[in-house]
């Protein structure tokens, strides 16, 4: 019988080109290995609802590698509430070129995220910052990512006022989200998800 792990990775391999997604051997180890580091906190953390190696492998990772043909070479990119590391980790595992900063408020989730970065060195390496977003000043980024944020809908606003002016918006969202955010911002496009009829990247552009 397959071991998580095998099924995990079967999943990404199999299902990566829905996702324009290309996906080396080290990718899918890198990957692998990441998903085991979930596995090991989530009892404790409720880092992710419970699911399937598959699910993870398409719905979390697949899903979070969708705004990778977004990010410029050499980016900055600012996560917020990264909670498991969705969507910013995966993307850092594929693209040792991008230049992040994490924002997450819980405690908890922090410790799992120092953990998780502990491998990323390099000249840049990634930035963790224990806060809610609107408690501290925007960092510089060509981009701003967060696939889930408690009161997300309330907080909307407040996020896009926060947002450095040149930055980019990439957002996951459903139809209520998507709707507020095309109200909200002038210049935005909106990606469905594979295999989603609810799920979508909201890219907004602020000017």
């Amino acid at each position: 019988m397959p071991t998580q792990l095998e099924r995990f990775s079967r999943a990404l391999r199999e299902h990566a080109s829905e996702f324009a997604v290309q996906l080396r051997e080290h990718d899918v180890e890198g990957l692998g290995v990441y998903y085991q580091l979930v596995l090991k906190w989530n009892p404790r953390l409720h880092l992710v609802a419970p699911c399937s190696p598959e699910e993870f492998a398409v719905r979390h990772v697949l899903e979070s590698l969708s705004l990778l043909s977004h990010l410029s070479l050499q980016a900055w990119v600012t996560d917020i509430g990264s909670g498991a590391g969705l969507p910013i980790i995966p993307c850092l595992i594929i693209r040792d070129d991008l230049r992040a900063t994490l924002i997450e408020s819980s405690q908890k989730k922090v410790v799992f995220l120092r953990e998780a970065l502990r491998s990323f060195g390099g000249p840049e390496p990634p930035r963790l910052i224990a806060a809610r977003f609107e408690d501290v000043p925007a960092p510089a980024a060509d981009f701003i990512t967060c696939r889930a944020l408690d009161q997300f809908q309330k907080l909307l606003p407040d996020l896009i006022d926060w947002a450095p002016r040149s930055s980019t918006l990439l957002l996951f969202a459903g139809d209520a989200l998507r709707n507020q955010i095309e109200r909200l911002v002038p210049s935005t496009a909106v990606e469905r998800m594979p295999n989603s009829a609810r799920r979508f990247l909201v890219i907004a552009r602020r000017v």
